[in-house]
């Protein structure tokens, strides 16, 4: 039959594409499926979702707000801007990513609709359908739902939550295959909160250089980090290994919906050369994040002042030790300290919870008891674990650690010991 025939179909089909069909959001596949129904006599906590905006307690910084208005007032940015985003935008991220061993220039930089989209273009540029990346477990979701979507598998190396959350050097080396195309690596990490020495990027370094791997750094969080502690960007800590890193506006400056991401390729003896070509020709499909908060960058990273970091910093700080040493104390409870982000990760044991068979059921069951949302470590590809936000106002911090005791008072069960419920 020659193929121009037209034929008039008896009834619709219209199928969905395979890619939209492959994608799946875990957290938002588990959340919605749950039975949220919190307890009416008590508000409710929601320490799940990982917004900062969301209780109006961390404001932006005036600087970025003050950035913004002129732009609009200036009625220069309403237009269409290059794909890969405005030189002078482009010009600030280099200038504030750039360190003294990894220089880059607006050349080596993109810009995205926030870190999820530059993450999307990373992962489509270094991999095709049938390949696989490395990605840490546990992890953020997106990574799973963008490469599998594609066709790209992933295997999931584990993180040791004894040791801050570090890499298992040994498994992340066990999954390297012929088919690998990238390892992804989060730090500051969510939803672990963990931050990495300079000596345990600079063994993961060893190992991508070792099997020829480039590295997507999931570097969102970047000098987001508590006191005493310090944020290495992985790209400075090699000569030899390219990197994309993946970064923007939304955590720092705490404003997610501002929707400003950025990678940067950090090219290691010309071996980018395609993938960059490559990341322009994806940057094409979408022409360019927001235009107005483009040109409010140069002012938000070069002017905001260094107390606004340090003031969300301590506060969030505050919270997690508040939340640490509460949770510490409750028997069956173990919550790894943070170093950074805005998260923390506790761990329950599952033997003196018997009546949970998982850790959706337990933090389905605390929404139910205690109107406490915290997000089950399911959705993070984990299990027994569950997420808390740290970003709360202070006061929700101790009436949410009251009430976890209390839910957690009421289930202990220790078998071996004959004791169950309040006798604890």
């Amino acid at each position: 039959m020659d193929p121009k025939t037209k034929k008039a179909k008896t009834c619709w089909n219209v199928p969905a594409s395979t890619i939209a069909e492959q994608t799946f959001n875990p957290i938002r596949n588990i959340v919605d499926s749950m039975k949220l129904t919190p307890n009416p006599e008590k508000e409710m906590i929601a320490l799940s979702i990982g917004d900062p905006t969301v209780f109006g307690n961390l404001p932006d910084p005036e600087v970025a707000e003050e950035a913004v208005i002129a732009a609009v007032r200036a009625r220069k940015s309403n237009g269409y801007g290059p794909s890969v985003g405005c030189k002078m935008a482009r010009e600030a991220v280099a200038k504030h990513i750039s360190t003294p061993s990894a220089t880059v220039t607006a050349q080596d930089v993109i810009l995205c609709s926030g870190c999820s989209s530059a993450l999307d273009l990373c992962i489509t540029c270094l991999a095709n359908p049938g390949q696989n990346i490395l990605i840490p477990r546990p992890g953020f979701s997106i990574y799973k739902t963008l490469a599998e979507s594609l066709g790209i598998s992933i295997l999931m190396y584990d993180l040791i939550p004894e040791k801050s959350w570090e890499a298992d050097l040994g498994h992340m080396e066990e999954l390297i295959d012929v088919n690998t195309a990238a390892i992804i690596v989060t730090n500051p990490s969510n939803p672990c909160g963990s931050v990495y020495s300079q000596r345990h990027l600079e063994d993961i370094l060893a190992l991508a250089e070792k099997y020829k791997l480039p590295i997507i750094a999931d570097e969102i969080y970047e000098h987001f980090v508590f006191p005493g502690l310090k944020y290495h960007p992985i790209a400075s800590l090699t000569k030899d290994v390219p990197v994309l890193s993946c970064g923007g506006l939304t955590k720092r400056y705490l404003v997610p919906g501002w929707r400003l991401g950025w990678i940067i390729i950090n090219d290691r003896h010309d071996v980018l050369t395609q993938v960059k070509s490559g990341l322009v020709r994806l940057s094409q499909r979408i022409l360019g994040p927001n235009s107005l908060i483009q040109a409010a960058v140069p002012d938000i990273l070069e002017k905001t002042p260094a107390s606004f970091y340090l003031e969300t910093l301590n506060y969030i700080k505050r919270n997690a030790d508040v939340f640490y040493e509460r949770l510490s104390a409750v028997p069956g409870l173990v919550p790894v300290m943070p170093q950074g982000a805005m998260y923390m990760m506790v761990g329950y044991d599952k033997d003196l919870f018997p009546e949970f068979k998982t850790d959706i059921d337990f933090t389905q069951s605390l929404v139910t008891e205690q109107s406490v949302f915290c997000l089950p470590s399911t959705c993070f590809q984990y299990s027994n674990y569950f997420r808390i936000v740290l970003t709360v106002p202070t006061e929700k911090v101790t009436e949410a650690c009251d009430r976890i005791q209390e839910f957690c008072s009421n289930h202990y069960t220790d078998v071996l010991n004959g004791v169950n419920g309040h006798q604890h």
